[in-house]
């Protein structure tokens, strides 16, 4: 036999022999993946309900209880469905529990007076300083005295509060008769104490002794002062006090506003009543909130609102609606309006207009760390005879505290 013949029928062979370990090889793989499906009968079913799951939503999750019906005869529109959302859902029966993290202990009252009163004592540009400066010199000359006066009304003291605190400064003997800046600070201190006003009543409604339980709050303000914000870290605040707070989301416009309220309550456990729907109507989620509140015995309710532009009247006629139909649940104990500290003299239009509209009972002033504009305490006091009842000093959790007028003097003065 020819050499190219031997060769080309072991080559054949060689071909022959890979095709048939390739195709045993297959078969072998395809019984036992047949194998494992006859022992495992359940698996493609729990696969395919692992796909069907909600995406972010772990299998043992129960769904929400959808809410009842909120509406009024004043309300005058349909009702809309709301939702409890408590800070942790309870798994189903038979199924692992999964492991929730630890709540947040929220500062107490007392220790954010002590911490705040030093963070503003370091703060860029309190006016006091600047003040001081000016009054510590040994003889104030007219341009001095200006100047004196400039500075509160850069502070937003109010040009009538700084009139008068400019004339009491100038006949006070303790400065124009001495340079001791010991006396001189003093002197400033017991004038601007007595701007700020020591002896208003600063306590919140739902603090005090024989408050109505539950004790609603509205929070109201306009656009980027940090409305929702503000009551998240107030429902914290509570927490610390030991008492059972709600959160009713009425802040219906802005789709993350819920999320972002839920998301406060989850740390410190406070449940929170939305609407299912975006848009619904506002009224109808406070109607809904007040009610439960009422039902499940919570200690304070605080119900976030959309912000709004003080000239749109319709939007401010909203806020009335709202607080009218959560009456027919429960009294509104407060209505506190929040103000960027940073707006200054604009502040003070959107207070009068929030006030008209729906009543206002005590301002938190926002974002008053690093700004030179703390006078804004003196003259929204004196302009809506209200006071301001908390300050936010910082981004963090509890960096909102009852405010403190001594402290904040004192702060401002370093």
């Amino acid at each position: 036999m020819e050499p190219n013949v031997i060769i080309g029928i072991v080559a054949a062979i060689v071909v022959i022999a890979v095709i048939a370990i390739v195709w045993y090889l297959h078969s072998r793989r395809s019984a036992d993946r047949k194998a494992q499906q006859e022992q495992s009968p359940t698996a493609a079913v729990g696969d395919q309900r692992a796909s069907d799951r909600e995406p972010g939503r772990p299998e043992s999750a129960e769904p929400e209880a959808p809410g009842q019906s909120a509406t009024s005869a004043s309300a005058g529109n349909a009702p809309e469905s709301s939702a409890v959302t408590e800070p942790a859902a309870a798994s189903a029966t038979g199924t692992p529990t999964p492991v929730q993290p630890a709540l947040d202990k929220p500062e107490g009252a007392r220790s954010r007076i002590e911490r705040l009163r030093a963070k503003l004592a370091r703060s860029s540009n309190p006016f006091g300083k600047a003040l001081f400066n000016i009054l510590a010199k040994d003889n104030l000359s007219e341009a001095d005295w200006e100047d004196v006066e400039d500075t509160l009304l850069l502070a937003d003291v109010g040009a009538e509060a700084s009139a008068q605190l400019v004339d009491e400064l100038r006949t006070d003997s303790r400065i124009t008769g001495t340079a001791d800046p010991a006396q001189v600070r003093e002197a400033l201190r017991s004038k601007l104490l007595d701007l700020v006003g020591p002896d208003m009543d600063r306590r919140l409604n739902a603090s005090k002794e024989g408050a109505n339980t539950p004790s609603v709050i509205i929070m109201v303000g306009v656009n980027g002062t940090g409305k929702t914000t503000t009551a998240g870290k107030l429902a914290r605040l509570f927490v610390a006090d030991g008492k059972q707070v709600m959160m009713g989301a009425a802040d219906t416009f802005r789709a993350a506003a819920a999320d972002q309220l839920e998301t406060w309550g989850a740390k410190v456990g406070v449940p929170v009543v939305r609407s299912d729907k975006d848009g619904a109507d506002p009224a109808s989620v406070a109607f809904e909130a007040a009610a439960r509140a009422k039902d499940e015995h919570a200690d304070v309710l605080i119900i976030d609102t959309a912000g709004r532009l003080q000239n749109k009247a319709n939007l401010m006629d909203e806020l009335g609606k709202i607080r009218r139909v959560t009456e027919k649940n429960l009294p509104v104990d407060e209505v506190l309006l929040v103000l960027d500290a940073t707006t200054g003299q604009n502040g003070m239009a959107q207070a009068k207009v929030f006030a008209e509209a729906i009543g206002i009972t005590g301002v938190v002033l926002s974002k008053l760390d690093g700004s030179a504009k703390g006078g804004i305490v003196i003259s929204v006091q004196k302009e809506l005879g209200v006071p301001v009842k908390l300050v936010g000093l910082g981004e963090g959790p509890d960096d909102l505290a009852p405010f403190d007028p001594e402290g904040f003097v004192d702060g401002i003065l370093a």
